[in-house]
């Protein structure tokens, strides 16, 4: 599955989801509080049920007389009983049979208004006998609802299923001491619920598809720099062309994801027209100590009647190409160590003394400096990094201030606060020049009769650059050259967490 395929997908089913939840959420809420509605109505329906009793011949006064009494469940206030016929119920159990011979009642339930829902109602006794109205279903009689009757529950609401209806009761308990039961049938509940889910169904559905729509839409407005970075990087693939670039529009992630990879095929482009100098540069300088051993060695070859002075004297030149071709390929392989952003050398790094580096390193340079003095002044100095190419850069400047003094010159080493500072007494560095010392293979003019690679300072600059320092040369007072070796002094711990 693409990329985009999956953003599509996943924007989708985002949206889809949000609209379910909501549709649940709406129809749960509609649900409640159509439910709460029909619980309000049945409890407003409690006080509208009329208990009715009438009396039969009375006996004193030997007439005929028939009276009405109306109780309302909630109090003893008189009222007329409602027009509509009453339909006298049995007392199926043995207590209502004492008091049938003197009382008959019935239930009467008042029409509701605007032709609103039929409520069926009827009482339990704390005896067990059950009254309701003879023309409308029974309801179920539990033993929660007897325990209402006893007054060991509190009222409660629950469904029921009368004739293939389901109904919303109410149980209740009257001042009389009885268990009232009222009940309304949920079919238009049960109708709207219903209609309402199909109608949130088809909105999740929509919801659905135009969220796919607009995901797709917005897949590919959002990846259209995604996909110009896929041209780029297949072009550069198939031609080997660095120089093609994103174009940068905006501050966003896409935007900063093109500024990263146009900095990227600056530095390969940078890296490869260094190798590519750098090869240059190589094959340039070896051919000159290959191509004078070759000549030596085959007039060695092709004469053999040189003397031995001669003959000496070509083998002693011939040992002297092959040193410096050594110290080439030796110089050759430090710059093509993979270069590391600054502050990460490419060694594992470690605590070192700095001083203690330039005294070991003057120490080895007096054994080759002849008549040139080399004097260090430093005081302790803690850096972390690469100790074999610290070792190397701090030998490369020696070596280079030796070549430049005069003969009982001295070199002075100055080490201090992350510093190493090397001057000669030379003839200096051309204003013109300088710019240049660091460069690979660069050797000013009056140097070109000097042994050496040009390569010397090149490695001190390439070492203070993965160190997180720099390397920088200029006049001295009073004459002469300093070239510093500048190293952070940062703390140790730091520096090895993020090497």
């Amino acid at each position: 599955m693409t990329f985009r395929r999956r953003i599509v997908l996943l924007s989708a089913l985002a949206v889809a989801g949000a609209i379910v939840v909501a549709s649940v959420l709406t129809y749960l809420l509609v649900s409640h509080n159509l439910r709460g509605q029909i619980d309000s109505e049945l409890r407003g329906d409690v006080p509208r049920v009329l208990v009715v009793s009438r009396t039969r011949e009375a006996e004193a006064g030997g007439g005929t007389e028939v009276a009405r009494r109306v109780d309302r469940e909630k109090g003893e206030d008189a009222a007329p009983a409602p027009s509509g016929p009453s339909v006298p119920l049995d007392l199926p159990s043995s207590a209502a049979d004492d008091e049938a011979a003197a009382v008959g009642r019935t239930l009467v339930v008042p029409p509701s208004t605007l032709g609103g829902a039929s409520v069926i109602a009827q009482t339990i006794g704390t005896s067990g006998s059950v009254r309701g109205d003879g023309r409308l279903p029974m309801l179920p009689v539990t033993r929660a609802v007897r325990e209402v009757a006893a007054g060991t529950r509190a009222p409660f609401f629950r469904d029921a299923t009368l004739d293939g209806t389901r109904v919303r009761i109410y149980a209740t308990r009257d001042e009389a001491g009885n268990a009232l039961q009222v009940a309304r049938g949920l079919t238009d509940t049960d109708n709207t619920l219903s209609e309402l889910r199909i109608v949130l169904g088809l909105v999740a559905l929509a919801g659905g598809l135009v969220a796919g729509l607009v995901g797709l839409l917005v897949a590919r407005g959002a990846l259209r720099p995604v996909a110009r970075l896929t041209e780029t990087t297949e072009r550069v693939s198939e031609t080997l062309d660095l120089s093609h670039r994103i174009d940068e529009r905006g501050d966003d992630e896409l935007a900063r994801l093109s500024h990263s990879f146009n900095t990227m095929l600056s530095a390969l482009a940078e890296s490869r027209d260094a190798q590519r100098q750098l090869v240059a540069d190589a094959s340039h300088e070896l051919r000159t100590p290959l191509t004078s051993i070759r000549a030596n060695i085959e007039l060695l070859q092709r004469a053999p009647e040189i003397d031995g002075d001669e003959r000496a004297a070509m083998l002693d030149d011939a040992r002297t190409q092959l040193e410096e071709l050594t110290v080439l390929v030796g110089d050759l392989v430090d710059l093509a160590r993979p270069a590391r952003p600054a502050g990460r050398a490419v060694d594992e790094p470690e605590v070192l003394r700095l001083d203690v580096v330039a005294e070991e390193e003057a120490a080895r340079a007096r054994r080759h400096a002849g008549d040139v003095a080399i004097v260090v002044v430093g005081e302790p100095c803690e850096v972390v990094g690469s100790l074999p190419r610290m070792h190397r850069a701090v030998a490369n400047l020696l070596d280079n201030a030796i070549k430049w003094s005069p003969d009982g010159g001295t070199v002075e080493v100055t080490v201090a606060g992350g510093v190493v500072a090397v001057r000669d007494h030379g003839p200096g560095i051309a204003p013109a020049d300088l710019p240049h010392v660091f460069d690979r293979f660069w050797r000013a003019p009056d140097a070109r009769g000097v042994p050496g690679s040009g390569l010397g300072l090149a490695i001190v600059r390439q070492v203070a650059q993965t160190h997180g320092g720099t390397a920088d040369a200029g006049p001295a007072e009073g004459g002469g050259t300093v070239v510093r070796l500048t190293l952070p002094t940062a703390d140790p711990a730091a520096l090895l967490g993020a090497s």
